[in-house]
């Protein structure tokens, strides 16, 4: 059920933590995996490793997007591209970070949505799109009011694209981690008086690992999770159930 039998999926931030695991997951299970991102060289060592094809754009350039996905013919797609931005408060947000962390995570993932389900539409064999959002989409954190407010519009993009493409056989759904330690995370979760306390209230006490995120995401694009649409899926260690 989570054979993908050579279909093409589309993974962006296919070069970093999360993403870089993720293709490695899909190429296992047999899927003709295209990872994006800006870095050449970056996306030249996953494919080195995995044997993936690449394709190169910036999240934020229309332009860019719609040419690089215009005539590729795509099965699915994982939106994992993504801006931290900084961690501020209301009151000192730098509101240029916040323009670039919404035009990065929320609208670079709905202009990948929108090209890419004009060809998937077109060729008319369904699909699967798993957008990775965060679990400060679901709760209020601390610093996180430029970040949180990117994953919410995320989630709203997830349920609207679920609701519109279904009549496609398309598929959309997100998933909300909890922090994984990559290098855009580490240095603000990784400090004593940040971490413990957030640690404390999490009912499974630790930080989430790339395999612990990348395999819902298989499942939720895979064939066994085909009645699945429009759900966010927390992977936050209890985190958000509270």
């Amino acid at each position: 059920m989570t054979d993908f039998h050579g279909r093409n999926i589309l993974v962006t931030g296919g070069s970093g933590g999360i993403g870089g695991t993720t293709v490695r997951h899909l190429v296992k299970a047999n899927a003709n995996v295209i990872a994006a991102g800006r870095s050449q060289e970056a996306l030249a060592a996953i494919a080195r490793e995995t044997g993936c094809r690449t394709v190169t754009f910036d999240l934020a350039s229309e332009n860019e997007i719609r040419d690089a996905l215009e005539g590729l013919d795509l099965w699915g797609v994982v939106n994992c591209g993504g801006f931290g931005g900084e961690i501020a408060t209301p009151m000192d947000t730098d509101i240029a970070i916040f323009d670039k962390v919404i035009t990065v995570n929320a609208r670079g993932a709905l202009l990948v949505t929108k090209y890419a389900t004009r060809q998937m539409v077109a060729i008319g064999k369904g699909g699967a799109i798993v957008n990775v959002s965060s679990q400060a989409a679901l709760v209020a954190l601390d610093g996180h009011i430029s970040y949180g407010s990117s994953k919410a519009a995320l989630e709203n993009i997830t349920r609207c694209s679920a609701l519109e493409l279904g009549k496609y056989n398309i598929r959309v759904n997100s998933v909300n981690p909890t922090v994984v330690m990559t290098p855009i995370s580490s240095g603000h979760w990784s400090q004593p008086h940040v971490a413990e306390p957030f640690l404390k209230q999490m009912p499974l006490g630790r930080w989430a690992t790339e395999d612990e995120v990348a395999g819902p995401i298989v499942f939720l694009l895979s064939d066994a999770a085909s009645m699945i649409t429009g759900i966010h899926l927390p992977i936050d260690g209890g985190y958000t159930c509270r």
